[in-house]
């Protein structure tokens, strides 16, 4: 196999791997605001909106990071 045809496979390993990551962080950031809500907000749904969004930012945060130095 050519060395282009190994960085492609590479690439698109990285690349699975970027979204199981942002997967990961969006899930466990829902589940702590499901969790806090249970435990803390009798009525609302405050933290579970306020963690996702945050779990959001930060995967998208550190996707941009990982792609950028994918690119150098």
């Amino acid at each position: 196999m050519s060395s282009k045809g190994k960085n492609g496979i590479k690439r698109w390993a990285i690349l699975s791997g970027i979204g199981i990551q942002m997967g990961v962080i969006i899930y466990l950031f829902v589940k702590g605001g499901i969790w806090l809500d249970a435990t803390y907000n009798l009525d609302g749904k405050a933290y579970t909106i306020i963690f996702t969004l945050l779990g959001v930012g930060i995967s998208l945060f550190l996707v941009l990071q990982q792609t950028n130095r994918l690119n150098k």
